[in-house]
């Protein structure tokens, strides 16, 4: 386990009905591929070794000896192999038959956890069979003395962070799950070994049965079904296997296959999530019994969860335009909040003909229409200067006049030649004193004609830009209301690109998609040829690792190396290790020396899980040091 990715797989074998000698050598043979693949837990079915549709046969003391004779031979054949098998299987004790899990690990019986909700419905009939898992008791099985009982939970010495519950089948689908308990009590990975026949429409409850439960307990959460081999008597069983963490299906079978489905788990960023929750309490349950085992050191097998190269943004194209379009109205609705406190019937902002400012103009006019008030009380200003193109410029002017909002161009070359002889700049010396007087002196402007208008300055910065501290203090670091605030560089394009591809204005269509094709730039030096001689990503680095990195590092606290090595994955074939190495630096180097733009930002409406509001989500000391950080990177 590495990084906290816990390589998992559900089960479902081929099997013979009561044939546990047959059943046993197809899990040793799905246990064998699965570690060369290196997987460490892997989860089979219900019942597994005897088959679940054996009805009376249950009765039977020979088949009830043969399912531990089975479960003896597989202890041996999977001693050498590195990982946890769960196992299904009956178990008498007494006059009692358990529907149980077999955990196994090296050739040793870690334990028993039987069923403790019998269906006795409908094509169920359980209790005819079997009895309810006691809460603990120790028998001896296979020539060991081994715990049986419900309140076992199996804990990793070696990798202490792993924490394993198990609960079967029907469990699950009752109105308090033995995983909840078991996950209050520590258990981060459950496993369920089940026997759901299959019906129409019940797969994609069994999805949302599993997803939601690995939500609600903040878990991975694997789920194995029987499938080809059992009885079809009066059912069918389509080996319906899955692996969920934190309300999200990572892998799924397909109906009526039989093999592995494996996935990576994150058992870092489950402990991480739980320790972020405030509400999120460990029980002290006295009656739990924590089972020590040793992982096994697999060999690392094929990477098998998909990291996503953009966090923010939805893969799936209907659910980016969902998202695009939730967000962009909550945008608005902030802003109409405070438009309709502060009294205000008019707005200004900078507009400069770039992404960031275009997506604040897009939402300054959805809030104005959701008050019902006149588009003409936006005021969008042209602030050319010394880096302005004629591009940029007129995108501005043409952005505005599609949107029907006031226009105003107000060159400010002058006005910072006139400061520079104040302050006695050389403005032949192109340093950061040459390129925030611009910014500074642009926001001198709209705040000068907010007043004048009675209104509020919109700002137009965006995430991106605050983490990596890309504003100038008291330039356009400032403004009244911050819409694009928690608004992420990657997304900021798809919103623009969402109101781009839906206008019914040609003429704005065409004027967006040349914004969308504009290098990313401040324009505070003179252009080349008439081009823009400034771009943000050479200087700063590109902002899909930017906001990969944000996002890991927010959102779940990862390690630099963590992150790296997902970046790694995510961005394979894409940017070369050291390029990724060297803006990794950057970033966390620019965001701890750029905190003190951080902690007197405006307001602005938080629309994603991650925000640096400094009322909000992000408390942070401004003169905090990078060194442990950085040092980290330097390792890697």
């Amino acid at each position: 386990m590495k990084d906290g990715f816990l390589k998992v797989a559900a089960a479902t074998p081929a099997i013979r009905v009561a044939d546990c000698p047959y059943n046993a050598e197809k899990v040793r043979d799905l246990a064998r591929e699965a570690a060369d693949k290196g997987v460490e837990v892997i989860v089979f079915p219900e019942l597994c070794l005897t088959g679940y549709t054996c009805g009376d046969l249950f009765r039977e003391k020979s088949l009830l000896l043969g399912a531990e004779q089975a479960l003896a031979w597989l202890l041996e054949q999977t001693a050498e192999l590195p990982l946890l098998l769960l196992v299904g299987l009956p178990v008498a004790v007494d006059a009692d038959l358990y529907n149980c899990a077999a955990v196994l690990c090296e050739g040793r019986l870690l334990g028993l956890v039987p069923k403790q909700y019998l269906p006795n419905y409908s094509e169920f009939y359980e209790a005819r069979h079997f009895t309810p898992g006691p809460a603990y008791r120790e028998i001896s099985l296979c020539g060991q003395t081994v715990p049986l009982g419900t309140d076992l939970l199996f804990a990793c010495e070696n990798e202490p962070d792993l924490i394993i519950g198990c609960e079967i089948c029907e469990d699950l689908w009752v109105a308090e799950p033995p995983s909840t308990r078991l996950a209050q009590a520590g258990a981060v990975l459950l496993c369920n070994l089940s026997a759901s026949d299959e019906t129409i429409g019940k797969a994609a409850y069994r999805q949302q049965l599993v997803a939601g439960q690995s939500g609600r307990l903040v878990a991975g959460y694997i789920y194995a079904d029987a499938g080809k081999g059992e009885s079809s008597t009066d059912l069918v069983f389509a080996g319906h296997d899955l692996v969920a963490e934190n309300g999200a299906i990572l892998a799924e079978s397909q109906l009526f296959d039989t093999g592995i489905t494996a996935a990576h788990v994150d058992i870092q960023r489950l402990l991480q999530e739980r320790r972020r929750m405030s509400t999120w309490r460990n029980e002290k349950w006295d009656t739990v019994r924590r089972i020590p085992f040793v992982l096994p050191q697999a060999e690392e097998g094929d990477w098998q969860r998909e990291i996503a190269p953009l966090p923010f943004v939805p893969q799936n194209g209907q659910d980016l335009s969902q998202r695009c379009r939730m967000i962009l109205t909550m945008q608005a609705q902030g802003l109409a909040k405070r438009l309709a406190h502060t009294r205000g019937r008019s707005a200004v902002l900078g507009l400069s003909g770039g992404l960031d400012s275009t997506l604040a103009l897009l939402v300054t006019a959805e809030a104005f229409d959701q008050l019902g008030l006149p588009r003409e009380g936006i005021l969008a200003v042209s602030m050319p200067c010394f880096g302005t193109t004629g591009r940029t410029k007129s995108n501005a002017a043409m952005l505005a006049e599609r949107m029907h909002v006031s226009f105003k161009e107000i060159p400010i070359g002058q006005a910072v030649q006139v400061h520079f002889a104040d302050i006695g700049h050389d403005p032949d010396v192109h340093d950061v004193t040459y390129e925030n007087s611009q910014a500074r002196e642009r926001t001198q402007v709209l705040m000068d004609l907010a007043n004048q208008a009675g209104g509020l300055v919109i700002g137009t910065g965006d995430l991106s830009e605050l983490a990596l501290g890309w504003a100038t203090y008291n330039g356009d670091h400032m403004s009244m209301y911050a819409v694009n605030a928690s608004i992420p560089k990657t997304l900021v394009r798809h919103l623009v690109r969402y109101v781009a591809v839906n206008s019914q204005d040609d003429c704005l269509k065409e004027t967006l998609f040349d914004i969308l094709d504009t290098p990313v730039s401040p324009e505070l030096l003179p252009p080349v040829d008439g081009k823009i001689a400034q771009k943000t990503e050479d200087l700063v680095g590109p902002y899909e690792l930017h906001d990969f990195f944000l996002y890991y590092m927010l959102r779940f606290n990862f390690t630099p190396g963590k992150i790296y090595r997902m970046a790694l994955h995510a961005f394979e074939g894409e940017y070369e290790e050291a390029v990724i190495k060297k803006w990794l630096q950057t970033f966390y180097r620019r965001f701890f020396a750029q905190q003190f733009k951080r902690s007197c930002l405006p307001d602005g409406p938080k629309v994603g899980s991650v925000t640096l509001s400094p009322r909000g989500d992000w408390r942070m000391p401004s003169d905090a040091s990078a060194t442990l950080w950085l040092k980290e990177i330097e390792t890697l």
